[in-house]
């Protein structure tokens, strides 16, 4: 049969008019959204696979680019391909499209301008492809909206090469993770609620160091495990891999095994107002090869360690911290990670970096840590509130440890010092706040207030 638009026109409005003995609201969503599924074949109501069905009735909507819609029922496929132009959309919570097979549910290949809206994606418990219940490769103006995925045991959500969006969806207990981006182009996860994920929430990552431009947004990610271990490989809400100038903001995030916000090698990174907390590790990392990161006005509260920028010696600086609050910190790192690893500190920082406004409150260490060893240049330490620490800002006074300029803080309730030099672990020096930095003159220490 000869397949067109005006066909499929014809299609939608018989549809409406079948609809009409439903109640109003139902026949209005569907005629508003396009042309009903059940009019080419589809059976909301059978038991069986129906994957030949759906696989003819997406690919004659989308020749025609007239969206596809799934009445509310349960249908059974597995291996649906998307073609360019597919739009594949259902009544929000009624629609469920399950799994059948081992085979992932749906994929897109070099396809532009797919679309899966208001879907139930349906894993089914079975151990689906690891490469995603859903796989939408190298395709422009990607949408994926206002879906849920459930009994997902791998990946629910895998980008290869993706710009678009992917908009309020909800991720219920993904048994690996829920968004994984590899290589994206401009993409925006925002509105998601994620849920009780195996080993991560959101993923952003490159297979190589190089601009992604991702903007990772108003995103809910609760309770994120590490299934398979490790020692921060898994178990972060979001993590961003190699991908450069990445935006990561306003997200609300509770309960990461390890971090909230994991940077790696990610430089031009923005971490902006995020509220994080029982985080295991972490809460907010800038590590390895990145150069430049942003981390301000985010809310820390129960971590292992608040915020640190690290690994200068593998070529990890250029930063801002400013305007942070954190607190109730936690002494030790969780199982998996170097028993040496420091724990206890509201900031850590090494090189080339602007340390300004932040507030750390109730930490067991020190509430500003600045250099390891050598590692350690040119850090500014200005106007920041420490309360309640065992040390109110340590620093590097260790051999070729370079400059560090603490000035106008108010450091309050320290036990053991408010500005301490450091050899490694081991602290060199007595109060540098009243003894002054004596033979140290890479170190300006002036004008902090100790209560």
């Amino acid at each position: 049969m000869r397949t067109d638009r005006r066909h499929f026109l014809a299609l939608s409005a018989a549809a409406t008019v079948a609809a009409a003995a439903t109640p109003a609201r139902a026949a209005v969503q569907l005629s508003a959204l396009g042309v009903d599924a059940t009019q080419l074949g589809v059976n909301p109501a059978s038991s069986e696979d129906q994957s030949l069905a759906l696989q003819r009735a997406i690919d004659r909507a989308a020749a025609a680019r007239v969206p596809l819609v799934l009445p509310p029922g349960v249908y059974r496929a597995a291996n649906l391909k998307l073609p360019k132009g597919a739009a594949l959309a259902g009544m929000h919570g009624a629609s469920r499209l399950m799994l059948s097979d081992a085979a992932s549910l749906l994929a897109a290949e070099g396809a532009d301008d797919v679309v899966l809206s208001g879907l139930t994606l349906d894993g089914g418990g079975k151990r689906h492809e690891s490469r995603g219940l859903v796989r939408i490769t190298g395709g422009r103006s990607v949408r994926v909206v206002d879906c849920t995925f459930d009994s997902v045991t791998n990946q629910a959500l895998l980008l290869e090469g993706i710009a678009g969006e992917v908009r309020s969806n909800v991720f219920n207990a993904p048994g690996d993770g829920a968004i994984r981006s590899l290589d994206a182009r401009d993409l925006v996860i925002n509105g998601n609620t994620i849920r009780d994920a195996g080993n991560a929430g959101i993923q952003v990552w490159r297979s190589a160091i190089g601009y992604d431009g991702t903007i990772v947004t108003e995103n809910r990610i609760e309770d994120t495990r590490a299934r398979d271990g490790g020692s921060g490989q898994y178990g972060n809400a979001i993590n961003v891999f190699r991908a450069g100038n990445v935006i990561v903001a306003n997200n609300r995030i509770a309960g990461a095994a390890f971090s909230a916000v994991r940077g790696n090698a990610a430089s031009n990174i923005q971490i902006l107002g995020n509220n994080c907390t029982r985080c295991a590790e972490v809460a907010i990392y800038s590590e390895f090869e990145y150069q430049g990161a942003v981390i301000a006005n985010n809310v820390v509260d129960g971590a292992a360690f608040g915020v640190a920028l690290a690994n200068f010696q593998q070529g990890g600086r250029l930063a801002v911290v400013q305007g942070n609050l954190i607190r109730n910190l936690t002494p030790k790192r969780p199982p998996g990670t170097d028993p040496g690893d420091a724990a206890g500190i509201g900031i850590g920082v090494e090189a080339d970096v602007a340390v300004t406004g932040n507030v750390i409150e109730n930490v067991p260490n020190a509430g500003i840590s600045v250099g390891w060893g050598p590692y350690q240049r040119d850090v500014t330490v200005s106007g920041n509130t420490v309360r309640g620490a065992a040390y109110g800002i340590t620093v590097s006074v260790s051999k070729d440890a370079g400059s560090a300029v603490v000035t106008g803080n108010l450091i309050a309730e320290v036990r053991k010092g408010a500005i301490v030099g450091m050899n490694y672990r081991n602290v060199a020096t007595g109060d540098l706040a009243k003894d002054g930095v004596g033979r140290f003159t890479q170190l300006t220490v002036s004008g902090n207030h100790v209560r």
